[in-house]
């Protein structure tokens, strides 16, 4: 088998897209797209930021022990 998507599949792939949501929805939906994968950046770089903070110790939740029914 070949390579999963060669150049002829990413025209196909273009074409069909175009013909799907027309050429005046492909800005919007570029940069809504854009927007979000900036979004996701951020939030994971926010995490790997925050678990990286010296001094901080890490919030953990424990349950407290059952208590005994009388």
């Amino acid at each position: 088998m070949g390579e999963l998507f060669t150049p002829t599949h990413l025209i196909v792939i273009a074409v069909v897209v175009l013909v799907l949501f027309g050429g005046k929805k492909l800005p919007e939906l570029g940069k809504g797209l854009g927007e979000g994968l900036r979004g996701f950046k951020d939030g994971m770089k926010g995490l790997h930021d925050d678990a990286n903070k010296p001094g901080e110790a890490s919030h953990t939740v424990t349950p407290k022990p059952e208590e005994s029914v009388k």
